[in-house]
C-alpha cells in the first residue's frame, strides 16, 4: 500500500514538476515574485534560523544591512526554487548561456594530463545548474556525491533531474569504491564535493573558524581526494544577473597525497567565506548550519581510534 502511494505520489509530482518547467523564464521569475511575498511577508520562512545565521556571520553590520541581505536571500531563493524546477526541461543551448564557467582551459589540461580533480563548491549560488559540467570539459567523466533520499521514487526523480546533462550521482556510503572504480575504466573524474553541510556528531574530527563561528566540518572529501590523488580545485560560483551565473575554476592544490591532515578542508572554508561575503545574499542562510556546539561536542563524545562514540555513561 505505502510504495503504490509512493509511486502515485511520484507520478503526480513528476507531472506537476514538468508542467512547471514548461514555462519560459519570464512567467517562472514572475511565479517566484509572488513565492518571494508569501515566504518572507507572510510564512516567514525559517526567519529566526536566517537572521540567527546572519547576526553570528556579521557582527559587523548593522540590523538595516542584515536586513538587506535577508530580503535578497529571500529574493534569490525563491528563483533558485523556479531554476530548479526549470531544469528538467532546460536545453543545452539554455544552461550554456544561463549558467557559465571559467578556468575551464586549466581544468582540461589537468584532465589531459591523466589527473582527475576534485571541485569543491559550497551551497551558493545555482549549485544544480553545476550539473551541466559535461558540456565544458573534455574526455573526463563527471560526477557529484549526494545524500539518497528514502523515498525511493522521489530519490529517482531527483537523481534523474541531476544526470540529464551527463554527470552521474554517487550515493555518499558508497562514494570511495565508485570513484576508485570509474577511475579504473581509463577516464579522468570530476567529482563535486559540496561540503559545507552540518556533521552528525559521529562523523565530528575537526574545528574551525567559519563565517565568525567555530564549526564542526565534514573531512571525509578530504580524504578521498588524498586517497585518489585528486588535483584540489575551488568552484567560486557568482551570480552575474538574475537568472545566470558563473563558476570560476581555480587550482588550489595540485598535488595532495601528501599533505598534512585538515589542509585541504581549511583551504576550502577560507576559499568559501571569502564567496559568502562578496555575495551574502545567494547561500543558504536557511540551513542550521551552527546547530553543533564544540562545548556539547566535548561533553558527550570522545574520539578513540579515529572513531567517535558517546562518553560512558551518557546518552
Amino acid at each position: 500500500m505505502k510504495r503504490a502511494l509512493n509511486k502515485t505520489l511520484y507520478i503526480i509530482a513528476y507531472g506537476f514538476w514538468y508542467l512547471v518547467a514548461l514555462l519560459p523564464f519570464p512567467v517562472l521569475y514572475l511565479l517566484s515574485d509572488g513565492l518571494y511575498l508569501l515566504i518572507s511577508r507572510v510564512v516567514r520562512y525559517r526567519h529566526k534560523v536566517i537572521w540567527k545565521n546572519l547576526k553570528n556571520s556579521f557582527p559587523e553590520k548593522t540590523d538595516n544591512e542584515l536586513r538587506l541581505i535577508e530580503r535578497g536571500f529571500y529574493h534569490w531563493f525563491c528563483d533558485y526554487i523556479v531554476e530548479t524546477l526549470k531544469l528538467i526541461t532546460m536545453s543545452k543551448e539554455q544552461l550554456m548561456k544561463r549558467m557559465t564557467f571559467t578556468g575551464t582551459e586549466e581544468l582540461n589540461r589537468i584532465l589531459s594530463e591523466g589527473k582527475s580533480a576534485g571541485v569543491y563548491l559550497g551551497h551558493l549560488g545555482n549549485w544544480e545548474w553545476i550539473t551541466s559540467l559535461p558540456y565544458w570539459v573534455d574526455n573526463a567523466l563527471c560526477c557529484q556525491l549526494y545524500h539518497p533520499l528514502e523515498n525511493e521514487y522521489f530519490d529517482r526523480l531527483f537523481k534523474y533531474v541531476r544526470e540529464r546533462q551527463g554527470a552521474l550521482c554517487i550515493p555518499m556510503q558508497e562514494s570511495l569504491r565508485k570513484i576508485i572504480q570509474f577511475g579504473r575504466n581509463g577516464k579522468p573524474l570530476v567529482v563535486g564535493y559540496i561540503s559545507d553541510q552540518t556533521p552528525f556528531w559521529w562523523s565530528i574530527h575537526h574545528w574551525i573558524q567559519f563565517m565568525n563561528q567555530e564549526t564542526p566540518v565534514l573531512t571525509g572529501a578530504e580524504r578521498i581526494v588524498k586517497h585518489t590523488r585528486q588535483v584540489f580545485v575551488y568552484g567560486d560560483m557568482t551570480r552575474t544577473s538574475r537568472g545566470h551565473y558563473n563558476c570560476e575554476f581555480r587550482i588550489i592544490r595540485e598535488e595532495t597525497k601528501g599533505l598534512p591532515d585538515y589542509e585541504i578542508t581549511d583551504l576550502y572554508f577560507q576559499e568559501l567565506e571569502k564567496s559568502i561575503r562578496r555575495q551574502p545574499e545567494i547561500y543558504l542562510w536557511s540551513h542550521n548550519r551552527w546547530k553543533r556546539t564544540r562545548a556539547y561536542f566535548e561533553e558527550n563524545f570522545e574520539e578513540v581510534d579515529g572513531k567517535v562514540r558517546l562518553k560512558e555513561g551518557k546518552k
